[in-house]
Parts: C-alpha cells; sequence; structure tokens
C-alpha cells in the first residue's frame, strides 16, 4: 500500500502509546475510530481521529492531529466524544481495515509513505483483535 507523499493530510485515525503510533487506514464506516477507542480503552492515547497530518523526519514518519479538529472521537450512536489527543507520534505500523485475513500467523504486508516503509497489519476476525493490536503496540515502546 503507498499513501501520498509527505506532508500530506490523510483520512485515518492514529493512536499512541509512549509516542510511538499506529496509523489506522481504512474507508468510511470501516471501523477505525471503534478500533481507536477500543484501543483507548486498554490504555493507548488518541492522536486524531478522522484525519492526520503526516510528514517525513529523516527516516522516520510523525503523524499529527490537524489543528482544524476538535479533540475528539466519533462513536457511532454516540456521536463525537471528547478526547484530550496526545501530541505527535512517530508511526512504527499501519492498520489495513479494508481487508481482513484468516490466516493464523500473516506475513505482514508493507505501507509506504515518501520513502519511510512501515510494517502494515490487516484486521482479522476475532475478539481479541484490538488487545493483540495494543500489545503490538506495547512491545515498540
Amino acid at each position: 500500500m503507498r499513501l501520498p507523499d509527505p506532508p500530506s493530510q490523510i483520512h485515518a485515525t492514529c493512536v499512541a502509546l509512549g509516542g510511538r503510533g499506529l496509523l489506522i487506514l481504512g474507508a468510511s464506516g470501516s471501523g477505525k475510530s471503534g478500533l481507536a477507542l477500543q484501543l483507548m480503552a486498554y490504555g493507548a492515547e488518541l492522536v486524531c481521529d478522522d484525519r492526520c497530518d503526516l510528514r517525513v523526519i529523516g527516516q522516520k514518519v510523525q503523524a499529527s492531529r490537524p489543528d482544524q479538529l476538535p479533540q475528539a472521537i466519533e462513536a457511532r450512536g454516540l456521536g463525537l466524544l471528547p478526547a484530550a489527543c496526545a501530541g505527535p507520534a512517530q508511526l512504527i505500523a499501519a492498520v489495513d481495515m479494508d481487508h481482513a485475513t484468516e490466516a493464523r500467523m500473516p506475513e505482514p504486508g508493507t505501507c509506504q509513505i515518501g520513502t519511510v516503509r512501515l510494517p502494515l497489519l490487516v484486521k482479522f476476525s476475532a475478539p481479541h483483535f484490538p488487545a493483540a493490536l495494543y500489545h503490538y503496540l506495547k512491545a515498540q515502546n
């Protein structure tokens, strides 16, 4: 998967733990905000919801909340919920919510942002998906 070259603003959601971010990608209604809410319940911090500013610094990609966005996250059925947003986060991986895998131990794909390649993790249909992502994020800190 290739994203627009930074600096750019994309439709995505980002959460972070210890300054390391997970970029959640997918079409409208794919569950980006819902996954972010679940990760926040485990202890991740919201960086941005719905839109994300990306820029490359050296060989790292930084994600941040666009200034015009509120510090909030959309919860389907409830509306916008206030949420303190973390500062910019260094991305360690991206999650593809548009595709799913049933493989027990899938090989990660690649998400290219400018000249930087990040692991691309694909959604799987299991109740522990958010917990697994949280521990993936935690292991990178």
